[in-house]
């Protein structure tokens, strides 16, 4: 009879496979990543979804339809199925979460939006611009939640470090260190702090937004509304696509690498 070898470490007594083990580390790392990346879509651009905006990107080329986000990309839904030159229908346009380094800029301009968008946006504004007490006190309870958060993920990955230092525990550890790493960059990646001590005083402020577009610098007067590690968003400017185009009412998500808030307005 042929015999099966089957590698153990005992823990606290007990003597688990590292098969079992293995099983365990895998079962972990894949919850991990399904509870954080539904729980991964961007504020500013959720704040757009079911709206008609305007995508553009950094080629100058434009995309329009109704906006639903999810944490692996954004879908822009059109209006009306459009026909391509080869003849095929097209409902809507798929961008994906690695090509965001194209994005320019999402823009919800106000003339696009229907009558309750209209209404639901206004009131958005109004909630935003100059918010009172209890908005201001409901938003730095959130900061304090963000900031225990990312110092709850630098004491586990300092904890799992040291483990790995230790026996039995590190030895585990370290042969199981593929699905280990994984578990900390999902984790780490979902909440890498987005809290800007410089920007966070002004949301809800008039700022002045300097926009790179083509190698050019653009100003934009609007207001703060939210920013996060990607990106930050300013209701209420004047925006044209093109350079030399009449201005447009517009809310506007723009990456932090291209849009930066340089001044306040008010």
């Amino acid at each position: 009879m042929p015999y099966t070898f089957v590698f153990a470490q005992t823990i606290g007594g007990m003597e688990i496979p590292y098969t079992a083990i293995t099983i365990i580390f895998i079962v972990l790392a894949t919850a991990v990543g399904v509870f954080v990346r539904k729980r991964s879509r961007d504020k500013c651009l959720r704040d757009f979804e079911n709206y008609m905006v305007t995508l553009e990107d950094t080629s100058g080329k434009t995309i329009w339809g109704t906006l639903r986000v999810e944490n692996t990309g954004l879908e822009f839904v059109y209006p009306e199925k459009k026909q391509d030159s080869d003849g095929h229908e097209e409902a809507s346009y798929i961008l994906y979460k690695f090509e965001y380094p194209i994005i320019t800029a999402v823009i919800r301009f106000h003339d696009q939006l229907s009558e309750r968008n209209k209404a639901q946006r206004d009131k958005e504004l109004e909630r935003t611009y100059h918010p009172g007490p209890w908005r201001r006190l409901k938003r730095k309870t959130l900061n304090v939640f963000r900031t225990v958060r990312d110092s709850i993920v630098e004491i586990v990955n300092l904890v799992i470090n040291q483990a790995k230092k230790a026996s039995p525990a590190g030895k585990v550890l370290t042969t199981q260190d593929k699905y280990v790493s994984q578990m900390k960059l999902e984790l780490m990646g979902s909440a890498g702090t987005s809290f800007e001590p410089l920007l966070e005083r002004y949301i809800g402020h008039k700022v002045v937004l300097e926009l790179i577009k083509a190698e050019k610098i653009f100003e934009y007067c609007g207001v703060l509304k939210e920013y996060t590690a990607e990106f930050v968003e300013i209701m209420d400017i004047d925006y044209a696509v093109k350079e030399g185009e009449p201005t447009r009412k517009a809310d506007l998500v723009t990456p932090r690498k291209l849009g930066v808030i340089r001044h306040l307005g008010e």
